[in-house]
C-alpha cells in the first residue's frame, strides 16, 4: 500500500462525526475506503452503547453493515478504519480483540477525547498498522508519514 493522503475535508467531516457522537457521551465509528477518487470517509449506521460503569462502546448495526458493502465500488478496498474514544488514544483491548480490518497493511486511527483531539491533527491520534497479524503502533515521526499523512490544510479549521 501506498502512503493514505487524508484530504482536509476527510478530516473534517471525521472531526464533525465523532464531536457529534461525543457531545452524547457516545463514541464513532468510520471507515476510510481507497477509491479512484482518492481517500473517502464512509460513516455506517451504528448503535452506541453506555454501560452503568461509564464504559462506552460502539457497534455498526446490520444496516450499518450493509452501508459499509454498499460503499465499495469494483476495486476498491477499506484501507484503514477510524474512531474516537473517550478520552486517550490508543488501541483498547476490544479493539484488538474485534480488528474490522484484518489485511496486511490496514491501519487503524483512535481519535482521543471524543474526536476533539482531531483539532490537532493527525499527530494527536493513535495510528496502528496491521503487520503480521498484530497491530503496530506507529509513532509520530517518518514511519508513521511512509503509511499516512494529512493533506495541508488539516490544522486550519480549529
Amino acid at each position: 500500500m501506498s502512503t493514505l493522503v487524508l484530504p482536509h475535508e476527510l478530516c473534517t467531516a471525521a472531526r464533525t462525526f465523532f464531536e457529534d457522537c461525543g457531545t452524547r457521551g457516545h463514541e464513532g465509528t468510520a471507515m476510510i475506503k481507497h477509491s479512484p477518487y482518492g481517500a473517502e470517509l464512509v460513516i455506517p449506521e451504528q448503535q452506541p452503547w453506555r454501560g452503568h460503569r461509564g464504559e462506552v462502546s460502539v457497534e455498526v448495526t446490520r444496516r450499518g453493515q450493509m452501508q459499509l458493502a454498499q460503499a465499495l465500488g469494483a476495486d476498491e478496498l477499506y484501507v484503514a478504519r477510524i474512531h474516537s474514544h473517550p478520552a486517550e488514544a490508543y488501541h483498547s483491548q476490544t479493539d484488538d480483540a474485534n480488528p474490522v480490518l484484518t489485511h496486511e497493511g490496514a491501519l487503524s486511527i483512535v481519535v482521543p477525547f471524543f474526536g476533539l483531539g482531531l483539532r490537532l491533527g493527525l499527530n494527536a491520534c493513535a495510528v496502528l498498522r496491521r503487520e503480521g497479524g498484530r497491530w503496530r503502533s506507529l509513532p509520530v515521526g517518518a514511519d508513521r508519514d511512509r503509511w499516512i499523512q494529512a493533506s495541508p490544510g488539516e490544522n486550519d479549521a480549529h
